[in-house]
């Protein structure tokens, strides 16, 4: 069985790349019954309004959905962790559609406009522990969400440093900003619930794929991926010894 990467806009042919470096066969989603023919999927960034419609638009929702309730292995990046979000707050006017099944709030711009996107080393102490490599990852954030609450059966596997009071959030509709601001305050960017993996960065635009590998053993784990599938002898992960070729956007 083959990765599906869901391809209305966005990411994806860069999540097709990445794939492909670990020698993993990458297909492109764009339609409900090709959903039968893939054992995982990747929901890619992209702006996250426009995909939710065009979504609508090919009846993917119910699918989508359905693919999660199965327990099969799904990884969000970005718009894609808004999506997987079971709540999302700061949504335009008239909100948007989401699949849920990951068991969070996540804030839809969290970060700011598009001209407040930025990059950052990411402490991955579970990344590190699973794939090597540095110890940190360079998160790549583009007008990105954060996760503002999990429940308790959901893993936070990165946080970021931000200052407390840019902390604007409420669940009773009534927006709150603290008053005796910290230094600064973590919020979570990345989650992995079951078989369900949310990063609120860009993997995809890096050249390192720990995190793809990362999802690939998950995918082997839940017993959707077979050894004939899901390719990784031999690939290099590490970046310890090449100079890093990150894309870069904001430093």
């Amino acid at each position: 069985m083959a990765v599906g990467v869901l391809a209305l806009q966005g990411s994806f042919n860069e999540h097709m790349a990445a794939l492909r470096r670990l020698g993993v066969k990458g297909v492109e989603i764009k339609k409900p019954e090709q959903l039968e023919n893939v054992s995982s999927l990747i929901i890619p960034g992209g702006e996250s309004t426009t995909m939710a419609r065009l979504a609508q638009y090919h009846n993917l929702f119910p699918a989508l959905r359905e693919f999660v309730k199965m327990g099969k292995p799904v990884w969000g990046t970005c718009a894609g962790l808004i999506f997987l979000a079971n709540n999302a707050y700061g949504q335009k006017a008239g909100g948007q559609e989401l699949v849920g099944g990951l068991d969070c709030t996540v804030h839809r711009n969290y970060f700011g406009s598009q001209i407040q996107s930025f990059e950052a080393e990411l402490s991955v102490p579970e990344l590190v522990h699973n794939e090597g490599g540095p110890e940190t990852f360079r998160g790549i954030f583009i007008r990105a969400p954060a996760v503002l609450e999990v429940g308790p059966g959901v893993e936070v596997l990165a946080e970021y440093p931000v200052p407390s009071t840019n902390v604007l959030y409420s669940s009773s509709g009534v927006k709150i900003q603290e008053e005796d601001a910290v230094p600064e305050k973590k919020v979570i960017v990345a989650v992995k619930q079951g078989n369900l993996l949310g990063t609120a960065f860009h993997p995809e635009l890096t050249s390192d794929i720990r995190w793809h590998s990362y999802f690939l053993k998950m995918v082997t784990q839940s017993g959707e991926g077979t050894s004939s599938s899901i390719v990784l002898a031999g690939v290099d992960l590490g970046c310890e010894e090449k100079p890093r070729i990150d894309l870069p956007i904001f430093q």
